[in-house]
């Protein structure tokens, strides 16, 4: 988010009434959490309509807002089936797991690195994600997308991806007419037909994924170089943003003491992870909150006419998803677990790489529930958010607020 953005009126809408966006941050496994948070709104607002005009998704986060958008004329039925998908999900419907494909892509890096490329070049990824691919073409209509658009059933969605040409945050977007391109220094919009590829770009986490090629480009996890997460869904015409993250408030680092070994390889790819996939939300939440500042004191004319306010509300996990992955270490497939136990990524202080990698249905499941049950806690407040009130007072566990 940047103060350029503010300039910008929103696309479509008119009057009072807020223009909802619902961003839905990366997450690997952990998405599973926003899928538990949705079910819970098709409970808490009772309209049968899409309640979210404006959907942005980035890396996992993608995944279900393409559901959402391509079946924006039936949000409760599109919700229902990411709670079906979500909740009977196993890793080898993700990436390839089996003892053959891991052996063989083992021996593909040690070639590789003992040869210095030599004898095989490097391979383009650590995992194979063909099943997901093959899922997602299953269970997305593209078509719908744009139809949602023209009946006026959905304003926009975007799909965020890395240009490694240009190392640009890029938002593929389909939307209605008034919205047009945008660019800034290290981001821009670009407006297309929604496809399977840019969903596959904006989830393929770097080093674990193979990148995807868009055109002349190869793309890239939607995370890695988006400083302002929350840009997109006011270019899309939000005026006020729902988000949800995967990264608990009470979520740390690495273990600290004087008797802690050096972190593992495993434990600082997890770290790094995280980094990536969640840290920019939370720098852009509060400098929306400053601009949101900026804006109720404007004095002048021409200061309120170029800053307008954009309300948020993110909700997060009330538990720390590590530690609900360490209870489901044992349902993964033996050729992770090994891949884990090799890079030192396993183990209470070493859950963290897990909880991104962890497509199994115990861990899915148990994030549904706590996304549910966090949402539904916070009731109140989400149905004051939604229909354009003031905060309640008091505030539920999980929620951060930029009014």
């Amino acid at each position: 988010m940047d103060g350029q953005d503010g300039n910008e009126p929103p696309a479509g809408g008119g009057g009072d009434r807020p223009v909802l966006g619902l961003v839905l941050t990366g997450g690997g496994a952990r998405a599973a959490y926003q899928v538990g948070v949705l079910r819970a709104l098709t409970e808490l607002l009772p309209q049968r309509r899409n309640p979210f005009p404006v959907i942005v998704g980035t890396s996992a986060g993608a995944v279900a807002a393409s559901v959402l958008g391509s079946q924006a004329h039936h949000w409760r039925a599109a919700v229902e089936g990411l709670v079906q998908v979500w909740g009977e999900f196993r890793v080898s419907q993700v990436f390839q797991v089996d003892a053959p494909h891991m052996l063989r892509s083992g021996l593909h890096w040690m070639l590789s690195l003992g040869s210095g490329g030599l004898l095989l070049s490097p391979p383009n990824s650590l995992l194979d994600n063909s099943p997901l691919r093959g899922l997602l073409a299953q269970r997305i209509d593209w078509a719908g997308v744009h139809t949602g658009i023209e009946r006026g059933q959905l304003k926009g969605l975007a799909l965020c991806a890395t240009s490694y040409a240009s190392g640009q945050s890029v938002a593929f977007f389909d939307a209605q007419p008034a919205v047009h391109d945008w660019s800034r220094s290290t981001r821009r919009g670009e407006r297309t037909r929604l496809s399977l590829e840019h969903l596959m770009a904006s989830v393929a986490i770097p080093m674990l994924f193979a990148p995807t090629r868009i055109g002349e480009q190869y793309y890239g996890d939607g995370a890695m170089r988006q400083l302002n997460p929350l840009s997109p869904a006011i270019h899309l015409g939000a005026t006020r943003l729902l988000i949800v993250g995967v990264r608990s408030h009470s979520e740390v680092g690495l273990p600290a003491s004087a008797e802690a070994p050096s972190p593992t390889p495993g434990q600082i790819f997890g770290f790094m992870l995280d980094t990536l996939i969640t840290d920019q939300i939370y720098a852009d939440l509060e400098e929306l909150t400053r601009l949101n500042q900026l804006a109720r004191h404007a004095s002048s004319d021409r200061a309120a006419r170029t800053l307008r306010q954009v309300d948020a509300l993110m909700l997060a996990p009330s538990a720390d998803p590590r530690e609900i992955a360490a209870r489901h270490i044992g349902e993964m497939p033996r050729g992770l677990r090994t891949l884990l136990r090799v890079t030192g990524a396993r183990g209470p202080d070493s859950s963290q790489l897990a909880s991104y990698l962890m497509f199994e249905a115990g861990y899915t499941r148990e994030l549904i529930e706590l996304g549910y049950a966090d949402a539904m806690a916070a009731g109140g407040q989400l149905r004051a958010f939604v229909y354009g009130e003031l905060p309640p007072a008091g505030s539920a566990p999980g929620l951060t607020w930029s009014v």
